[in-house]
């Protein structure tokens, strides 16, 4: 039995000198010896016991040796977790419990107190891992698996605060792949210019798999940096990038149609692209914006079309091999055209279910195959998906997404606070952020600066709240819900110039 990812992916690469990584500092990264190194990391890895089914955790930062490691857990059989650089110590506990990882790799900085065997990666190519890898063979057997194999873990949160591991098959990143690089038109003479983390499932099984599977190359930047966009950008053809990419680039004047002369298309997604940003940015370099959407269970769902119209405020039309209905949430009957509903879809991309959580994967997996999302949307008379909420009350802030309960549930245990609601509001950088409500518990307001301190040790940057606001209540319907969509209507203006 061949090994389904490593044999589309890498494999055909095995020896050749085309360059795969371009470096910020003019050096480069040839497939051949990525591939060396995937060899040498993966020799280390059933060194140290790993075998084809075990989890290998990893909290590193970028780096060609981090995308190197993802390379060897799929050539040695093991399931690859990237989890975020932000993650406090008590996140990652969490994250190594329940998935039983085997192994973490992380950056010596971020070493945690756990009882999991650890090695160390830094982003420099440096600690323990690429030691002990030094001097082994840039060759490997590679290990079976076929397409229902479990190839990643990628955590993503629940309204019950708690994180689900979303379990990603062989077929479920491959298909992926090929149908995107088919309907974006990658070819090998392509450059992306990635600035995307590669912990999260844009920049790692969109981005970097694409690239992978048809012999491209790629700008390959440690983080979004406007003055490292703009240096770099005439080595590429295509960029992928959340909103912010693209709002921080129209405020720096050096971006203009001269810039992006050769570029071939612009890619936005993980979270909401304004209609105003379509618009400023075709305005300024020809180019308009291709949005799409995805997610963590499933990588993409829709897309706006390569050739034809790219509609503003739209995430295009299921791509093909994805069937998508708009249902109704409850009965996942499919509603008319025009009508807003839950979106639910079903095909190769979409996940295996959750791990260790086979009620959760079968509230949300129908029997029909269908994935609920929990996104609610309409399909306009072109085919054409508007999303126009979020039924789980999901932020999606710079990319990265933020569940409401698990932040409320630490603002509720603060001295001060009777109760909290977090919701998105709109921001000028982020897309959205999350905006805090607090009801006093008492006569006295709660102190909020000591309040946000004190996330600093609990949260990750994104997830905690940007903006603070005290009220005696929060508001109820006659069931006793609270009224997050009068609260969204409050805060609205808080992130906007006065």
């Amino acid at each position: 039995m061949a090994n389904a990812l490593y044999d589309t992916l890498f494999a055909p690469h095995r020896g050749s000198e085309a360059v795969f990584l371009h470096l910020p500092d003019g050096s480069t990264v040839t497939y051949g010896r990525f591939l060396g190194r995937i060899a040498q990391f993966a020799h280390i890895l059933t060194a140290q016991g790993l075998r084809p089914g075990d989890r290998l955790a990893a909290q590193i930062h970028k780096s060609p040796d981090a995308l190197a490691l993802y390379g060897a857990c799929v050539q040695a059989g093991i399931i690859f977790l990237p989890l975020n650089t932000a993650y406090t110590g008590a996140e990652l506990g969490y994250f190594l419990e329940n998935s039983g990882a085997s192994l973490l790799i992380c950056d010596p900085d971020l070493t945690p107190d756990t009882a999991t065997p650890t090695l160390t990666l830094t982003a420099t190519g440096t600690g323990t891992l690429p030691d002990a890898a030094a001097n082994r063979p840039t060759t490997f057997d590679t290990i079976p698996r076929g397409p229902d194999d479990l190839a990643a873990f990628l955590y993503t949160s629940g309204t019950t605060g708690r994180s689900k591991g979303a379990m990603l098959s062989h077929k479920n990143l491959l298909s992926n792949a090929q149908t995107l690089a088919t309907h974006w038109r990658f070819t090998a003479d392509d450059t992306l210019l990635h600035a995307l983390p590669i912990f999260h499932t844009h920049g790692l099984f969109v981005g970097t798999n694409i690239m992978l599977l048809t012999g491209g190359s790629m700008v390959f930047l440690p983080k979004l940096d406007t003055d490292q966009l703009i240096t770099h950008m005439p080595q590429a053809t295509t960029m992928m990038g959340v909103p912010t990419f693209y709002t921080r680039l129209l405020a720096d004047p050096r971006f203009d149609a001269k810039l992006t002369a050769h570029m071939r298309l612009f890619i936005s997604g993980s979270a909401p692209l304004l209609a105003d940003t379509h618009m400023q940015f075709e305005t300024r370099t020809g180019h308009r914006i291709l949005e799409r959407y995805g997610m963590t269970e499933t990588n993409m769902n829709t897309s706006n079309p390569y050739d034809g119209e790219r509609r503003a405020g739209t995430v295009g039309q299921p791509l093909p091999g994805v069937e998508l209905r708009i249902a109704d949430p409850d009965t996942g009957a499919p509603l008319p055209r025009g009508e807003i509903g839950q979106i639910e879809v079903r095909g190769d991309n979409v996940f295996q279910g959750y791990w260790q959580m086979p009620e959760k994967t079968a509230e949300e997996l129908r029997p029909d195959g269908f994935f609920q999302t929990g996104d609610l949307a309409r399909e306009d008379a072109d085919g054409y998906i508007h999303i126009v909420g979020r039924a789980k009350d999901l932020i999606i802030t710079g990319g990265y997404n933020v569940y409401a309960k698990e932040v409320e549930s630490l603002l509720d245990a603060f001295p001060g606070v009777l109760e909290s609601a977090v919701v998105a509001a709109p921001h000028p950088d982020l897309g959205e952020a999350p905006v805090a409500i607090l009801a006093r518990a008492g006569d006295t307001d709660p102190d909020t600066d000591s309040l946000a301190q004190s996330l600093q040790d609990t949260l990750a940057r994104f997830k905690q709240p940007r903006h603070y606001l005290v009220v005696d209540a929060l508001p109820r319907n006659t069931m006793g819900k609270v009224q997050k969509a009068a609260l969204r209507a409050t805060v609205a203006d808080v992130f906007q110039p006065s």
